[in-house]
């Protein structure tokens, strides 16, 4: 299974902020949209991403200021990202190696989706589950 059959599988858009924003009001949509991060865009290209960590990293660093900070400071950037082509195991490989639990995913140069660790388990399970039906259906049947 690929990445791209999780995100076609999907309603709705990607959530996401531009790199204008301030941290308040992109934590502000992490809370509103109940996620744990989301891509950051400038121009309709990915810069960054910005997550939970982030809020709580700019707290420590920059105290009561931290809320008025532009996500451009707090950002992660330079992410990581996949294609839609990618496996869905070695995606799961990747985030693992690098310690990060949501990836962009990136067709020639624009944002087509966004996924997170619990969406490539959950897509993981999904497939084992359904081998697992298929043999004892196999089985029942010989």
């Amino acid at each position: 299974m690929r990445i791209g059959d999780i995100i076609m599988a999907r309603t709705g858009e990607t959530i996401s902020a531009e790199v204008t924003e301030t941290v308040g009001q992109a934590a502000a949509r992490l809370a509103e949209k109940r996620i744990g991060a989301m891509p950051v865009l400038s121009g309709g290209l990915l810069v960054g991403i910005f997550s939970e960590r982030d809020v709580i990293y700019t707290l420590a660093n920059k105290g009561d200021a931290a809320l008025s900070t532009p996500l451009a400071d707090a950002m992660t950037v330079d992410p990581v990202t996949v294609s839609p082509e990618t496996r869905i195991m070695s995606a799961l490989s990747l985030m693992t190696r690098r310690r990060i639990r949501h990836l962009p995913v990136v067709h020639e140069g624009a944002l087509v989706g966004f996924v997170s660790i619990g969406d490539l388990v959950k897509a993981r399970i999904d497939a084992i589950e359904a081998e697992a039906e298929a043999m004892r259906a196999y089985i029942q049947t010989a």
